[in-house]
């Protein structure tokens, strides 16, 4: 009987062991979701702000919301929305509802005029879905743009001015990007108001001679429908792009005159504080040379304030131009080696570089005028550079006085109150979940938490998770490279483990940092259960060690960071617990890219690799990201060829998995189908997935689970 006993307690705490586990349905099926605020917005008072939450847009006060016993919720609209904006002086209210993305950032909604004094609603274009509405600065109208036109409701009357009447799908675009504009710039409004809400200024793109994607879509429809849009690949056509200003007193469209300045691309426009001046950034097709410029809406004329320049390329998707209360402005820029900020007057001369040393500056907060302070993110310590944290700093506008003002080594960003005397600093390390508290701005005082994640950190203590460690990898080349490995909990290190490596390489980017997890990390987490290490290298060309790292990729994207994971995966198969027979690859978008040239040009080291979504010709990829760091093919044809897998495929030796969505809007099916079809001809046996309809994040109903289920049992089978 005791034997009996003895055997069945061995089987419980089997079965129980079996069950604590990460699977691929927690970790999609929100198991291991953290809390956070959703849309903080501070108020003008800066002693309260807005977020929104199950009840509606509700308001807290910053000091109560860490105190123990905190008043409930100051319910301020009740109802489900998607979206807010305050106007200035924040009597209305702009609610959205009823969304539908249209690309990355862009979508549609409907949206109501809340009165905070009256109560009443008023609503938006008659309820139709629009995008982008802006409250003028005085709070009179709402400029918003439908079916790619722009219009104006004025609050008060409710009437509705039509601003443009050209605009036309797939040919026409007023105040809204374009496609690439969207996807590469990272933002959708293209029109602002004046600083007296006299004048609405507003980009228009021709693309007519912009060639069109089609992709099918097949769910549903008995005979396919088409997703047609316009898409500008390198080399190729993109919108004609101009500058108009509407004058909301005669209802006018004045045409801005940019001839005498660079004015291929523009990718911010943005009035000042006065009225009269609005200002204009534009590019050069090689984004390496951006004038700044101020454009006149009394006298009409194009004043260029100044021009930066660079032997590789402008960070033109990042571009920092903030107004001070004197018309002063602050401008990021790389001159030095490195992202700083630069004090400019309004006559574009330079007065002081604000921020410098061996470090960056990594996100722009604001400006104080009260304390003459400006506050940033960056990835500095004690005035050394840590690339792979984040810190939060205060220093005056002369460049003096610099100061840390969070305190714990990882990842901290931060969100401002309006008079700068707090921040909610979200912080994440390695070990700790993302844990949101209030800070005091001026001494980096935490006064107190307001979310925090133990819950995950319990829920994967209980699953048994390994470790995750961050080293720097050393090439026989001598480059050292930011690195961690995921290892399981029982980890011996007298075993010898098959290895897979993550990695994303594009320029600028970075995937080794100390934050917390996410859901490729507990997807790792779960593999290293099954007894793999994870590994993951960030080679040259990734970000925030200098832009001289950054940028001795310029023009042969996939050259060095291809031969960089090679290298990587050679050092690692000297360690001891490696089997360096059994080292595979995979990557996501560009790490798709990475993937299989790694798999082709390393087939003596890697044994298998996964692309998903991959650019496997830097042709088929769209203009503004591909010219900004290879130029144009006809100008770097064998930047272009030396690079793509589609050259490479008699090389391959091993496993191969690719996959990709038949609607990726981003990158196109084309470039998995063009990779396969050479394959084929050199007579390569690969594998292959097409998910129906997905865009390039193959995401939606049981598609994420399937498709990492699939991509583990490949690896458990091959690997």
């Amino acid at each position: 009987m005791r034997k009996i006993i003895f055997s069945l307690a061995v089987f419980a705490v089997s079965i129980c062991s079996l069950a604590q586990q990460i699977t691929i349905e927690g970790i999609y099926g929100g198991k291991y979701r953290e809390n956070s605020l959703y849309g903080v917005n501070s108020l003008n008072d800066g002693e309260n702000y807005t977020v929104l939450t199950r009840d509606g847009l509700v308001k807290r006060s910053y000091e109560s919301t860490v105190k123990k016993n905190q008043a409930a919720d100051n319910v301020l609209v009740a109802g489900t929305f998607e979206g807010y904006v305050f106007s200035g002086d924040e009597r209305y209210v702009l609610l959205q509802t009823e969304s539908n993305s249209i690309y990355r950032h862009s979508f549609t909604a409907k949206y109501e005029v809340y009165d905070t004094q009256t109560k009443s609603r008023t609503t938006l274009f008659d309820g139709k879905p629009i995008q982008e509405p802006l409250f003028s600065p005085d709070a009179s109208k709402v400029a918003f743009a439908f079916e790619n036109n722009l219009y104006i409701q004025d609050l008060k009357t409710n009437k509705i001015t039509q601003v443009t009447k050209d605009g036309e799908k797939n040919k026409i675009i007023n105040g809204i990007n374009d496609w690439v504009y969207e996807e590469e710039f990272g933002f959708v409004r293209n029109f602002d108001w004046n600083a007296d809400g006299t004048s609405l200024a507003f980009v228009r793109f021709d693309e007519s001679k912009v060639k069109e994607i089609n992709l099918p879509i097949y769910y549903h429809n008995l005979y396919p429908k088409e997703l047609r849009y316009k898409y500008p690949k390198a080399g190729q056509d993109n919108s004609l792009v101009t500058l108009h200003v509407f004058d909301t007193k005669n209802n006018a469209t004045t045409n801005v005159d940019l001839s005498s300045v660079q004015n291929y691309y523009i990718p911010k426009i943005k009035f000042s504080k006065k009225s009269n001046l609005l200002t204009v950034v534009t590019s050069n097709r090689h984004q390496n040379n951006v004038d700044v410029s101020f454009y006149d809406l009394s006298s009409k004329k194009v004043n260029k304030l100044f021009t930066e320049t660079n032997k590789a390329w402008i960070e033109t998707d990042a571009l920092t131009l903030e107004f001070l209360p004197d018309n002063t402005f602050l401008w990021t820029s790389e001159r030095d080696g490195n992202n700083h900020i630069y004090h400019y007057a309004d006559n574009g001369k330079l007065i002081n570089q604000v921020t410098k040393g061996d470090w960056e500056v990594t996100s722009y907060y604001g400006y104080n005028p009260e304390n003459k302070t400006v506050y940033y993110q960056s990835n500095a310590n004690n005035g050394k550079r840590i690339s792979t944290e984040r810190q939060i700093f205060g220093i005056h506008l002369d460049g003096k006085k610099n100061t840390m003002l969070t305190k714990n080594n990882g990842t901290n960003s931060a969100a401002f109150s309006k008079n700068y005397t707090y921040f909610i600093n979200t912080f994440s390390s390695i070990n700790t979940p993302r844990t949101t508290s209030l800070v005091n701005s001026k001494s980096g005082n935490d006064l107190g938490i307001i979310v925090e994640n133990s819950q995950v950190k319990d829920k994967l203590t209980i699953d048994n998770v390994g470790t995750k460690e961050l080293f720097v990898l050393k090439t026989a080349e001598g480059n050292e490279l930011n690195a961690y490995v995921i290892k399981p909990k029982n980890f011996d290190p007298n075993k010898k483990y098959p290895v897979l490596m993550y990695q994303y390489s594009g320029p600028g980017s970075q995937t080794v940092s100390n934050s917390y997890f996410n859901s490729n990390d507990y997807w790792h987490l779960m593999l290293a259960q099954e007894g793999y290490l994870v590994f993951c290298v960030d080679g040259r060309g990734t970000g925030f060690k200098g832009e001289a790292f950054k940028k001795q990729t310029y023009l042969q994207l996939g050259k060095y960071e291809v031969e960089d994971q090679i290298a990587a995966a050679k050092e690692l198969g000297k360690l001891p617990y490696v089997d360096s027979a059994r080292i595979g690859i995979w990557g996501w978008s560009f790490g798709g890219f990475m993937a299989s040239n790694v798999l082709f040009k390393g087939n003596d080291v890697f044994k298998t690799a996964i692309a998903v979504a991959p650019v496997t010709n830097w042709r088929y990829y769209d203009s503004v990201y591909t010219e900004r760091f290879m130029r144009t093919p006809e100008e770097n044809a064998s930047g272009y060829d030396d690079n793509s897998p589609i050259n490479y495929v008699d090389n391959l030796k091993g496993n191969f998995l690719l996959i990709h969505g038949s609607a990726d809007d981003n990158v196109h099916p084309q470039n998995t189908f063009e990779l396969s079809e050479a394959l084929v001809q050199a007579n390569k046996d690969f594998d292959m997935a097409i998910y129906t309809d997905k865009d390039h994040g193959i995401y939606g109903g049981k598609t994420r689970i399937q498709l990492y289920r699939k991509m583990t049992n490949y690896i458990k089978k091959n690997l």
